[in-house]
């Protein structure tokens, strides 16, 4: 434990505390810690100690526990942790000459072996009693400075013992040892510790550097979250609006069903009421002339009355087999499949995120101080690996070229001879023959593969990229806001901000995959083959969402690709 009553490490970086802040539950962590760890459940809405398990909802607000004098921007990337210096440089020493409260001091003198305050130090400045004193800046420890055994001022450096010595120990404990003064040694070690200080400092920058590359990747990751949060919204919304849909043409079905048995039911009704009133008619004549007493009128009547009614409506059954219970067993089937569905790919979708971790901790190198490069991180070798980042990307058809032509539901795009009558539109090139995909890509890794024909250009670009004119600002790969692989029968080279690099020219690929590291702030080519042949890598430092996109020179095809799709 620390004198603050803080434990001395933190339970997240496993280092000395930095901006210790204490949660809830009472448990104390480094603040930038803590904010990082809790940035990853702000989807969620709970957050828990790392600890002891404990959630909060809503999310705490952190305090430090100590004031921290440093920047006033808490995301300021120059701004350090305060520092508590080390237990040797502690100013806490008191004059040894106050009466009452005693300042604090200032200076010791190594041969009163006392500690002076501003006041009761001036007398070693300004009387000559006290001119061969030596004073030096108070760092405490005094008695460390005297030598144990003499009690004379330490002077000199024995470097065979490695230790600093009086005068008289050069005559019995040190004699015939290899002895120089203090101060030329302190030259000496000061060479060390200036390199010492160098490697330091330069440690410092490397995780200045690393500070503002997390923290810029955290933003990304929020942001990511944000927009994954805002396409789920949509798509469930527009789900719910299908689910709806379905309900009133279900509904409609139902209703156009009854409605028809209701209207054929009607008429049956009303022909058996028609025929009821018939037979009542007819038995009220058969009661009025069995009463008559004129048997003249009886007989006359006999012939017409004795006939037999004719039934009029047929028997109506409601056939027992006919029920909407058909329908409900319909909607019933389509509810469990809906949640089959969900259930498995929520799963597929849980497990993914389970198995993709969110950070990766490199340990530091031994020896000089050197800060980790990406190269460290653990990279796809091989195409399998590749497609567990495979993305699903369509072609805009609003950014098409008036000469291309859209087919394969949006995934393949051919090169015509003839002007397609597109409508207007802001995003569309209108002086290459150039075209985006929908889907932006931001947040972590991508992978997609395309077949192409004639000479093409493949790579990314800002939505931001211009449309418009036949300038290098609208050419993919021309300008700040693209990159690109040139592809055709001679050979590749790659091209970004008006710069091109030629490639060894290798084996030509019909088929060429694209990796996109976003966190990671790499764009790669390969030949696609089961082993991954690497054409050309950027790297930069990406800043909004990328956009797939081609120079059609011929055709080009996006892959459908699948975790068990043949390899090459």
């Amino acid at each position: 434990m620390t004198d603050s009553g803080f434990p001395e490490t933190c339970p997240l970086c496993m280092d000395t505390l930095r901006d210790p802040v204490t949660i809830p539950c009472g448990d104390t962590y480094c603040l930038e810690c803590i904010k990082i760890y809790w940035d990853q459940y702000d989807h969620v809405g709970v957050y828990n100690c790392a600890s002891c398990r404990a959630t909060f909802t809503p999310r705490p607000v952190l305090r430090r526990n100590m004031p921290n004098v440093g920047s006033p921007d808490p995301r300021d990337p120059q701004r350090l942790p305060e520092l508590t210096p080390f237990p040797y440089l502690k100013h806490d020493s008191l004059c040894d000459f106050c009466t009452g409260r005693r300042n604090r001091a200032v200076k010791s003198c190594l041969v009163c072996l006392a500690y002076y305050c501003e006041t009761h130090i001036k007398p070693h400045y300004e009387s000559a009693t006290f001119k061969r004193h030596k004073l030096v800046d108070e760092t405490g420890h005094l008695d460390r400075k005297i030598c144990p055994q003499h009690e004379k001022g330490l002077e000199l450096f024995c470097r065979s013992d490695q230790m600093c010595i009086c005068v008289l120990c050069t005559v019995r404990e040190h004699r015939s040892h290899n002895i120089v003064s203090a101060e030329e040694e302190r030259t000496e070690k000061q060479k060390v510790l200036v390199v010492t200080q160098s490697d330091v400092l330069h440690i410092i920058q490397e995780r200045i550097k690393e500070l503002q590359e997390l923290r810029h990747n955290v933003d990304v990751l929020k942001g990511n979250a944000h927009r994954a949060q805002g396409d789920s919204d949509k798509l469930f919304a527009e789900m719910l609006q299908s689910v709806e849909r379905w309900h009133a043409e279900v509904s409609q079905l139902i209703q156009a069903n009854l409605h028809t048995s209701m209207a054929q039911a009607q008429g049956y009704v009303e022909r058996l009421e028609q025929e009821i009133m018939e037979l009542q008619r007819r038995d009220s004549e058969l009661r009025q002339i069995l009463e008559t007493e004129d048997n003249i009128h009886f007989l006359q009547n006999f012939p017409t009355l004795s006939v037999p009614p004719e039934p009029m409506v047929p028997k109506v059954l409601i056939n027992p087999e006919f029920s909407f219970s058909e329908i409900t067993k319909t909607v019933t089937d389509m509810k469990e499949h809906l949640d089959d569905i969900c259930k498995k790919e929520l799963g597929t979708i849980s497990k993914t995120v389970s198995d993709t971790p969110v950070y990766v901790l490199i340990p530091r190198s031994g020896g000089r101080l050197k800060a980790p490069t990406r190269a460290d991180f653990q990279q796809p070798k091989h195409r399998a690996d590749f497609l567990r980042y495979s993305s699903s990307l369509t072609f805009d058809q609003n950014t098409a070229y008036k000469e291309l032509v859209l087919s394969d539901s949006g995934r393949k795009v051919v090169r015509k001879k003839t002007v397609q009558f597109y409508p207007a539109h802001p995003d569309r090139f209108d002086g290459f023959c150039q075209i985006l995909c929908n889907e932006p890509l931001s947040g972590f890794r991508h992978y997609w593969e395309v077949e192409w024909t004639g000479e093409f250009s493949i790579g990314v670009a800002y939505k931001s990229i211009s449309r418009k004119g036949k300038n290098s600002n609208s050419l993919l790969g021309y300008n700040e806001k693209s990159w690109s692989l040139l592809c055709s029968d001679s050979g590749y080279s790659a091209w970004h901000n008006k710069m091109d690099k030629d490639l060894l020219e290798g084996v030509r690929a019909t088929r060429i995959g694209v990796y996109l590291d976003y966190a990671g702030n790499s764009v790669s080519f390969y030949a696609v083959a089961e082993s991954m042949e690497l054409i050309h890598r950027f790297q930069a430092k990406f800043s909004e969402a990328l956009y797939a996109g081609f120079g059609v020179g011929s055709s080009v095809s996006i892959c459908s690709l699948e975790k068990n799709t043949r390899p090459y």
